[in-house]
């Protein structure tokens, strides 16, 4: 992490309070910009002295995750290695990237570099460390108020941690704040278990002091900022990981009730709402997602709202499925746009980016049987096969997050997409969505897939019917969303007889979350959980080679090794940190790739 780079930063409060006001537009209204001292006049001392000055430094924290570095990260780390993503167009000017698509990654890999996550932990360790100072002399910054920033900065700090873990397996791993040259900057890795176990901890001990809603008047908030949804959010898969079922299920309930309760408020505010009780109930299985029906025969509103568009209202369906996202604007020209995004999966002047839809994923849609992903019952009535990616041309892209627009047109056997307003090159303005109601809700299925018993006798099948029928009302929700059928016309994609031991459950479960989370930087983590579980890589093996049309032998071979399935520690990071270890999988951590 080259500590003594990163940690130097916050020696003087201003190099993270100085970025903030990039970032205010998001946290206070596009026409709020904090001002701050200039660069040479703002020292630690006499930088934090009312709650203003923590607003800021909180902004700050934000917009260092925004940071092209990191989101570039989420979707490199999250999608890269998995079966779902090829090479694009132009994906020669990045040599990393390709070289990693190709299962070749080395310690030089550009983005073995964990720098940018470790800098937004440390600023949220430095608002923890400064902020109760603050409240101490600002009568205007109230106990519950600081409490809550704290909770806020655990959070935000937590999720970088979880991305470091999933990627890395075992990282340093600090609480204190650098912001003093003498202090020890070097550290060993710890555990993984040990580094999960610590995140859980913190976020159950402030999870009661986050904020649980924000006012209306100031809607990006609710999604934009670590809220308790998004604490409930982040322990329900950390218990996932941890492989504690109940405690997964437990967050997960917690997530969806409250959900729930915003979309009936929602509903109650607004009656020209897109989603009607009767569409939640018959569509969604009583569920608070958005709906995709847009007319009787046109789908595409639940992705248009999740995305391709901003909605800032409170109202706004966004709300009720929307957890915690990066938000991004084209229109302000102080905000920061997605440029990740725009880069890696297209932009108007060039649709396909530096990843498509790898070769496996097309030809399965195409398919009208045997399909490995989407599922052979629904004909292609699934929306997410035209939504998520572009086949319909001669250039197969990824749709998802750069588009405006998405309408499927269903009044046929053979539905046909459209694709509007592209967003155009560099000026990307897409949220980067981090959690989401179906993901939990598939997450929550996952656990509860995890409690059936094994055999056929009448005790296992009594003990495991009710889990079954949980879990299987999850994923259909998710599924039956996207089919396109009106409700004059709308027969389950899934059939639950299909679905009656463990085995096929877990199978479900993991296509579900493949086809609903495609390109969202998800796919990956769920293949690393799967091996972490049965202590082995054959899933994720195999559906790595998915995409692989030369050297599959040696790829599998590299694949077969648990360690290989992390990523190795930066060759650079290995000669400041004398304390980390290098990957076993990695052999000497240079130019070298697996032993």
């Amino acid at each position: 992490m080259k500590l003594q780079h990163i940690y130097h930063q916050a020696k003087r409060a201003v190099l993270i309070a100085a970025l903030a006001p990039l970032s205010a537009g998001l946290l206070t209204g596009c026409s709020d910009f904090l001002e701050v001292d200039p660069l040479e006049v703002v020292v630690l001392e006499n930088f934090w002295n009312e709650k203003a000055d923590v607003d800021n430094v909180v902004a700050g924290c934000y917009y260092a995750l925004q940071s092209d570095a990191c989101i570039r990260r989420m979707i490199i780390w999250g999608e890269a290695r998995s079966e779902n993503v090829a090479p694009g167009t132009n994906t020669t000017n990045d040599a990393s990237l390709l070289n990693l698509l190709n299962e070749n990654i080395t310690a030089k890999n550009a983005y073995t570099n964990w720098n940018d996550f470790y800098t937004v932990i440390n600023r949220c360790n430095t608002v923890i460390k400064y902020a109760p100072d603050v409240a101490a002399i600002d009568p205007g910054y109230t106990e519950s108020e600081l409490n809550a920033t704290i909770a806020e900065m655990i959070g935000l700090r937590s999720l970088c941690y979880f991305y470091l873990i999933r990627t890395f397996r075992d990282v340093p791993f600090s609480r204190v704040a650098y912001t003093d040259d003498d202090q020890e900057m070097m550290l060993p890795a710890l555990p993984f278990e040990n580094v999960l176990d610590s995140l859980i901890y913190d976020l159950e001990s402030v999870k009661d002091n986050a904020v649980e809603r924000y006012p209306t008047i100031k809607p990006l908030y609710q999604t934009g900022r670590i809220t308790k949804d998004a604490i409930h959010a982040m322990l329900c898969e950390m218990y996932l990981w941890k492989k504690d079922y109940d405690n997964c299920i437990k967050y997960a309930d917690l997530v969806i009730a409250s959900k729930k309760k915003i979309a009936d408020e929602i509903e109650r505010q607004s009656r020209s709402s897109s989603s009607s009780s009767g569409e939640d109930q018959l569509r969604l299985n009583g569920f608070p997602l958005i709906t995709d029906l847009s007319s009787s025969s046109t789908f595409g509103n639940a992705f248009d709202y999740l995305f391709t568009r901003d909605y800032e209202s409170a109202t706004s369906p966004t709300n009720k499925e929307v957890i915690f996202q990066l938000i991004f604007d084209d229109y302000n020209t102080s905000m920061v746009r997605n440029s990740a995004v725009n880069e890696l999966y297209g932009h108007m002047n060039s649709h396909q980016g530096y990843l498509k839809p790898s070769d496996f994923i097309t030809e399965d849609i195409a398919k009208t049987s045997g399909r490995n992903v989407f599922d052979d019952r629904n004909n292609k009535m699934d929306a997410r096969m035209y939504e998520a990616c572009n086949t319909s041309s001669a250039t197969t892209c990824i749709n998802k997050y750069t588009t405006r627009q998405t309408t499927v047109n269903a009044d046929t056997k053979d539905p046909k997409a459209r694709y509007d307003n592209w967003w155009d090159q560099n000026n990307n303005g897409s949220n980067w969505i981090i959690y989401r109601l179906s993901d939990i809700m598939l997450l929550k299925a996952e656990a509860l897939t995890q409690k059936l018993r094994e055999g056929s006798d009448t005790e296992i099948i009594s003990y495991n019917d009710p889990i079954i029928s949980q879990a299987f009302s999850l994923v259909n929700a998710v599924n039956k969303r996207s089919v396109c059928q009106n409700l004059s016309a709308l027969t389950d994609t899934l059939v639950a007889g299909d679905f009656r031991t463990k085995e096929q459950m877990e199978t479900l479960v993991l296509r579900e979350r493949q086809r609903e989370l495609m390109f969202e930087g998800k796919r990956w983590y769920d293949l690393v959980r799967k091996s972490q579980r049965d202590g082995n890589t054959i899933t994720l093996s195999q559906a790595a080679l998915q995409k692989v049309t030369t050297g599959s032998a040696l790829i599998s071979n590299k694949l077969s090794k648990m360690d290989a399935i992390y990523w190795p520690y930066n060759y650079e990071e290995l000669k400041v940190n004398t304390l980390l270890k290098q990957n076993p999988a990695f052999s000497s951590g240079d130019t070298s790739s697996y032993e």
